[in-house]
């Protein structure tokens, strides 16, 4: 080992494949997803995530800039949303109640366009865990879609601050993709 770190092409060589294995997503092999043209996504797979800052329905403050070396899921969402309402106990069950205890991983929901009060009473009724976020004018949600399209999307985030997976609506088969990519992430 000595003399591998005494060559300095070898020292170089090594640290990079440390650097990579500790800091990358190296080995992971995430499927390449093609985004439909009606999910109405500005953002695309392969972004670095924005900054923004958002306020939790508990008052707390969350910013992208702090999910550095985390897997993060977004979920935008809103109490009127009859297929969010659809979608959340399988976020609770499949992705919430597995991964909640690592300290990887974080996952906020983002309600669009509501009041504080009515996020709290919408987490309350839905029975969700997770933490909400309040986004009043939509902004957060207008740097990952177009402010005119509609809610029930999920974003998922690497590592390394990257776009690598993205819903609209919920499908049971992209469901159950993303579960599994954020497994992966989480390895």
């Amino acid at each position: 080992m000595r003399s591998i770190l005494q060559n300095p092409r070898m020292a170089a060589l090594l640290g990079i494949l440390l650097f990579t294995n500790v800091f990358g997503q190296s080995g992971i092999e995430i499927p390449k997803q093609e985004i439909p043209e009606e999910y109405e996504f500005t953002a695309k797979i392969g972004d670095k995530v924005p900054d923004f800052t958002l306020t939790l329905a508990n008052g707390k403050k969350i910013s992208s800039q702090d999910w550095k070396g985390k897997v993060v899921m977004l979920q935008f969402t809103a109490s009127w949303c009859g297929i969010c309402r659809k979608e959340i106990p399988y976020i609770q069950k499949d992705i919430w109640a597995k991964h909640k205890r690592n300290s990887d991983f974080l996952l906020f929901g983002i309600d669009r366009d509501e009041p504080v009060e009515k996020v709290k009473r919408y987490q309350k009724e839905m029975n969700i865990s997770y933490p909400i976020a309040v986004d009043q004018d939509a902004d957060v949600f207008g740097l990952f879609a177009d402010k005119r399209a509609g809610v029930t999307r999920n974003v998922v985030i690497d590592r390394n601050g990257k776009i690598v997976f993205m819903t609209r609506l919920f499908k049971e088969n992209e469901f159950k993709e993303m579960v599994k990519i954020i497994g992966l992430l989480l390895k």
